[in-house]
């Protein structure tokens, strides 16, 4: 399973890195934990560079994060509330979240967007605020490039770090890999399953 993994990630190159970071942050396909992870293996391997994976992989959160970002800036309050109810269910995204990162956005101003970047569950959700803030877009795209160079960097260095122990204990990598994905996908028919439009809960 590791070596699979491994072989998609060298087959798409840097490219493949860009498509894949952008996709998750649009829905995600693959948690970056693991593009970037297994992109730090390859660097231990010295099949890829450190600092072009570094820099390509965050451009391409920064671009799944503009898809959010032009959204919010496009549409209306009213427009991007219609959205949600109409397509939540299947991108599991609720309109309390939004409300939340907005709050936060307003509260702490465009920092947020940066100290996002380390959140597993609102450094996506924070770009429609910003957008419907009407936030400079360079200011966003520096905040949001900063705070995924940081986390990008981190999940490099730990799979580089971590690349020994899965060559040697690649079975046991495989099955918690194997395990992280059917719990991702029960977790996600969960909340497509349970999902309720923000009206019917009173939000």
């Amino acid at each position: 399973m590791t070596e699979l993994i491994l072989d998609v990630i060298r087959w798409g190159g840097y490219l493949g890195i860009f498509i894949l970071m952008a996709l998750e942050n649009v829905f995600p396909p693959v948690p970056s934990e693991i593009i970037m992870g297994f992109g730090g293996v390859l660097v231990a391997r010295g099949e890829m560079a450190f600092w072009p994976l570094l820099l390509i992989g965050t451009a391409g959160t920064v671009a799944g994060n503009l898809f959010w970002y032009w959204l919010g800036h496009r549409w209306s309050e009213a427009q991007l509330r219609f959205f949600v109810m109409r397509y939540g269910r299947w991108l599991t995204f609720e309109w309390r979240g939004f409300v939340r990162a907005r709050r936060l956005f307003l509260r702490y101003g465009d920092w947020i967007v940066f100290l996002f970047r380390f959140s597993p569950f609102l450094r996506t959700i924070v770009s429609l605020p910003a957008g419907l803030a009407h936030m400079k877009l360079w200011r966003f795209c520096l905040f949001t490039f900063a705070g995924s160079l940081f986390w990008n960097g981190a999940l490099i260095l730990g799979g580089r770090a971590l690349s020994g122990f899965i060559a040697q204990y690649e079975e046991i990598v495989g099955i918690a890999i194997i395990a992280m994905f059917v719990l991702g996908v029960a977790y996600y028919i969960y909340r497509v399953v349970t999902w309720k439009p923000a009206r019917a809960k009173g939000a």
